[in-house]
């Protein structure tokens, strides 16, 4: 079941909604509220594969055991033993069921040895509710959680709009929220602020990255088959597939900040238009926010982050970002794209070093920065979303117009009229209209200000990072309670659930 879905829409969340409203009308401690939303979490989770609730319910449970005596003795050698066991079995558990298909398999392609997959399924969320475990492990650790009990620790980790895709939350920043909201019952605010955030994620998904994915699915199924991609068609299939990420999981972002405010629960900021960066840096510190926080704070500062001189910072920062590209999959394409990642984070802090020593402190301005950066990034998406590494080299060939310029189609007329030439009888034919798609698509991630900043007054979430959403600069885009806005989500709800028949997975789903 997934966020965009009719079953989910019209049949899970009104009934978790009404038995959670009288819950809360009959039990004021809260006891019978934390059962029913982990009782509809545990709903949520396995409707995709029942197979797997014993695994996140054994998670929870061997993590809560070893936390429990963590927190009897923070800061001790014992105390540290029991993390370091704790982590391990975390990583254990996401490392078979994550990557031993793709190491065997690695194994015997190197050795030359014929072999068959193993054959093991990826289960829903393990990246996530480990990550948020092996959080929970080290901050006991560290003497920053007190002991809990079963039952608000499971609902830590199994609160449905956070458990599949994010964010990746802390058990202090939750915890006080739940404890809050005991009795409180469903307010007419926070049902309205998150009806509208997730009505603005859904149409995000279901008619921008699931529009776009009609015009990437072919173009990198076709480079991956071995079809020599051209030029027009390749950066127009890797142009679709980055909007088709971008809306996929800004969508759900904003989904699943909106289904938790319907219960009243204020979860991190995750996405903040990351297509506005003019680096790297500013990137990932805009994109999956909590995941980026998680990589700075229990592997690039473990590793010694900027303590050591400028040599360990620079490979300690390589290290985090290869090991945050390999998290995004297994396979050969997610291993050289982390390397291909953590080899621009370098090259950006010397070039920003090499700037501060010789006095230029701006090549661009903000928008030159931000177009120099949007060229380049567009480069990452072919190796990160080709099925092979064949398929990337393919694409790459075609953006740099090794394969001809266009295929024959809506292409071959204009390019007719230029007396360009150009490729023939390519199976990719791509529809013109796209461009005014992709131009309108362009206006929006760089112009118009993101959900955060529309419902600011709100505060459908809590910063992850404090201070970094940009204040709105025109007051009359702000949300408000109104007949206006009312009409206009009604409209966009309305034109996203219309467009339910084409609904696919959340692509952060097979992360």
């Amino acid at each position: 079941m997934i966020f965009s879905s009719f079953q989910f829409i019209f049949i899970f969340m009104p009934i978790l909604l009404a038995v959670y409203y009288v819950a809360t009308k009959l039990d004021t401690k809260g006891r019978t509220v934390d059962l029913v939303l982990i009782t509809g979490s545990l709903v949520f989770y396995g409707w995709w594969n029942p197979i797997y609730l014993p695994l996140i319910l054994g998670s929870i449970a061997v993590n809560y055991a070893i936390a429990n005596f963590i927190t009897a003795e923070p800061k001790g050698k014992r105390s540290r033993t029991l993390m370091i066991a704790g982590v391990s079995f975390n990583l254990a558990l996401l490392g078979y069921f994550k990557y031993a298909d793709w190491l065997v398999g690695a194994y015997h392609d190197v050795a030359g040895i014929t072999h068959e997959p193993l054959g093991i399924v990826l289960p829903l969320a393990i990246s996530f509710f480990t990550f948020q475990q092996i959080a929970y492990l080290v901050d006991a650790h560290k003497g920053e959680q007190v002991r809990s009990d079963p039952l608000t620790y499971s609902l830590f980790v199994l609160f449905f709009p956070q458990l599949i895709a994010g964010p990746i939350v802390h058990y202090k920043e939750m915890m006080p929220q739940f404890e809050r909201r005991a009795g409180r019952g469903i307010t007419s605010e926070n049902v309205t602020v998150g009806l509208t955030m997730f009505s603005i994620g859904l149409f995000k998904k279901l008619v921008f990255a699931d529009g776009m994915s009609g015009y990437a699915v072919p173009v990198f199924a076709a480079a991956d088959s071995g079809v020599d991609v051209t030029l027009i068609d390749a950066w127009i299939g890797a142009l679709a597939y980055a909007f088709q990420l971008y809306f996929d999981f800004s969508g759900y972002s904003d989904m699943a900040i909106g289904l938790a405010r319907l219960f009243g629960i204020r979860l991190p900021l995750n996405f903040n238009s990351p297509y506005k960066s003019g680096s790297h840096t500013e990137f990932w510190r805009r994109w999956h926010l909590t995941l980026s926080r998680f990589l700075r704070d229990y592997i690039y500062i473990p590793l010694g982050g900027s303590r050591h001189g400028e040599g360990r910072r620079l490979f300690n920062q390589f290290m985090t970002m290869f090991l945050g590209g390999l998290w995004h999959g297994a396979g050969w394409t997610f291993f050289f794209w982390g390397i291909w990642m953590g080899g621009f984070m370098v090259v950006e802090a010397i070039w920003e070093k090499i700037k501060k020593r010789i006095g230029i402190k701006r090549v661009l301005g903000p928008w030159g920065s931000r177009i120099v950066f949007w060229i380049v990034f567009t480069f990452h998406w072919p190796l990160f979303r080709a099925e092979t590494l064949d398929g990337s080299i393919n694409m790459y060939r075609g953006m740099l117009g090794l394969n001809g310029i266009t295929t024959a189609g809506p292409w071959a007329n204009i390019l007719d009229g230029l007396g360009i030439s150009y490729v023939l009888d390519r199976p990719i034919v791509l529809d013109f209209e796209v461009v005014y798609y992709l131009i309108a698509l362009h206006i929006w991630v760089w112009v118009l200000p993101n959900a955060q900043q529309i419902m600011g007054r709100y505060r459908p979430a809590f910063e992850t990072y404090p201070g970094e959403v940009a204040p709105l600069k025109y007051k009359w885009m702000a949300w408000r309670p109104s007949i206006i806005w009312g009409l206009g989500m009604a409209a966009a709800t309305f034109l996203a659930l219309a467009h339910l028949n084409r609904v696919q997975e959340f692509l952060y789903f097979q992360f």
